[in-house]
């Protein structure tokens, strides 16, 4: 991956008090991720995971009024307990995808290190553009991903 560039590049990183192998399983197993993955009221109704570089990682949203956001997206890299990076702008097999819902294409790095009994998370949302950067932090980046990383712990401290 590139150097960060805070004018493109979006990042969330927080210690959590949940270890590497849950956090993982929260990402890559459907029926876990559509417990957490969409911040509330939203929520996730439907997950495809094919967790290898250049598979389908596909996500359904359905808003509070019946709206609802179909994502699909293809995984780049894959080390189990440690980095997942997937693509909006690739689908299965490494195929190109059209931007939908207004939302820029971008590319997430999460990273899990492990410290003490809990996780140093880091989330990067990698854009093309300053302006697809803008779009996604005015869309609520940090509220909403910060909002599902929330839940997430909340789920996985059970």
């Amino acid at each position: 991956m590139t150097d960060f560039d805070p004018k493109m590049d979006l990042v969330l990183e927080r210690y959590i008090a949940v270890p590497p192998q849950k956090v993982w399983a929260a990402w890559t197993v459907p029926d876990i991720l559509m417990q957490w993955f969409t911040p509330a009221p939203w929520k996730t109704v439907a997950c495809e995971i094919d967790l290898r570089p250049g598979g389908k990682f596909r996500t359904v949203m359905q808003g509070p009024d019946g709206e609802s956001n179909d994502g699909t997206g293809c995984y780049l890299e894959v080390e189990p307990d440690r980095k997942l990076v997937w693509t909006s702008a690739l689908g299965q097999g490494y195929r190109p995808n059209v931007p939908q819902y207004g939302v820029p294409t971008f590319t997430c790095l999460l990273e899990l290190t492990p410290k003490g009994g809990g996780t140093v998370y880091r989330a990067t949302a990698v854009h093309g553009t300053e302006a697809d950067a803008k779009i996604h932090a005015d869309m609520g980046f940090a509220d909403g991903w910060g909002a599902a990383l929330d839940q997430l712990v909340a789920l996985m401290s059970r």
